[in-house]
């Protein structure tokens, strides 16, 4: 449904008297299959949102290639517009509007008749849960409301393809989760769905396969389960006061069952590690023998964030 071969784009911006270009995506190779949910994931200024805006038509790619539910992109951009359903971060309902007339009118705007584009506007209502608000003004809504309107406005003419640019953002923990059950509905529906996110747990729970998107390149891409496991053995975060973080490293970085090691910000360290349950008495033992005491300690398995600070030497939940 989605395929796209080195797209690139650069802005330029201006630094005083100095004008620089910044390549904000480079040269990105992405295949996405029908019915999939794909997530983007990666850091704010990344280039997730300036490839979403590429693949929507809203901005003209430098170079490279891309085909659209099979419409090509640069050839073609209405085709393209006619196939997909576009959900911006920042929303676009308005507030003097009911949803009901929201619905209708972006039915109507893609050439559907009166009488198809109140049924449409129903049936959509019906299925977000919005019937009970439909002739409510958008001002009177909650952010999980508001924000399944916008949904159901990108589907609204029945697209090949949906994207959903930071869909939960903002919103508490109640309504995301509600919206997790909506957008799972949509591939069920027969919709293929393109995520971006830097939710690491939105990503993990939602997505069938994701790409990892950092500095404009993408650095990783497979399934959730596939990324986590290139990652061997175990991740022990071992928490430590500032002060005695950089001994407890080069204390431990040492030792032949640490595979690799980083300090924390806030002080500690991560240890890479074959085996955690045989490493966890070998380090405590270690650490009490020189003096260094622990705030905490804690084992898991692999993560999205591990990995995306294995391809990319930080961590996305700091960055």
């Amino acid at each position: 449904m989605i395929e796209t071969r080195a797209l690139r784009k650069s802005f330029r911006s201006r630094a005083g008297r100095q004008t620089k270009t910044v390549d904000a995506v480079r040269g990105v190779n992405l295949q996405v299959a029908e019915g999939e949910i794909f997530g983007f994931l990666g850091p704010n200024g990344a280039g997730k949102t300036t490839t979403l805006r590429m693949l929507a038509t809203l901005i003209e790619p430098d170079g490279g290639e891309a085909t659209i539910a099979g419409a090509d992109l640069r050839k073609d951009p209405a085709e393209v517009r006619r196939r997909i359903g576009y959900v911006a971060q920042g929303g676009s309902t308005w507030d003097e509007s009911t949803a009901r007339e929201e619905l209708v009118l972006h039915a109507r705007m893609y050439g559907i008749g009166k009488a198809d584009a109140h049924r449409r506007a129903a049936r959509a209502l019906d299925a977000f849960q919005l019937t009970e608000y439909a002739d409510r003004k958008c001002k009177t809504y909650s952010g999980g409301q508001r924000r399944r309107v916008e949904i159901a406005l990108g589907i609204i003419h029945e697209p090949k393809i949906v994207f959903l640019d930071e869909p939960t953002t903002g919103l508490d923990p109640q309504s995301r989760a509600h919206m997790w059950d909506e957008i799972r509905r949509l591939r069920t529906e027969g919709m293929t769905v393109f995520i971006t996110t830097h939710y690491l747990d939105e990503a993990d729970a939602l997505c069938d396969r994701i790409a990892i998107m950092d500095h404009g390149e993408v650095v990783a891409e497979g399934t959730p389960a596939e990324l986590k496991r290139e990652i061997s053995g175990d991740v022990v975060l071992v928490g430590l006061d500032l002060d005695t973080t950089p001994q407890a490293a080069q204390l431990l970085d040492g030792e032949e069952y640490v595979t690799k090691l980083e300090t924390i910000d806030e002080g500690g360290v991560r240890l890479h590690v074959e085996e955690g349950a045989t490493a966890i008495p070998q380090l405590l033992r270690r650490l009490d023998a020189a003096g260094l005491a622990l705030t905490s300690i804690e084992l898991h398995r692999p993560s999205l964030d591990d990995v995306f600070l294995t391809k990319t030497g930080r961590s996305l939940r700091e960055s």
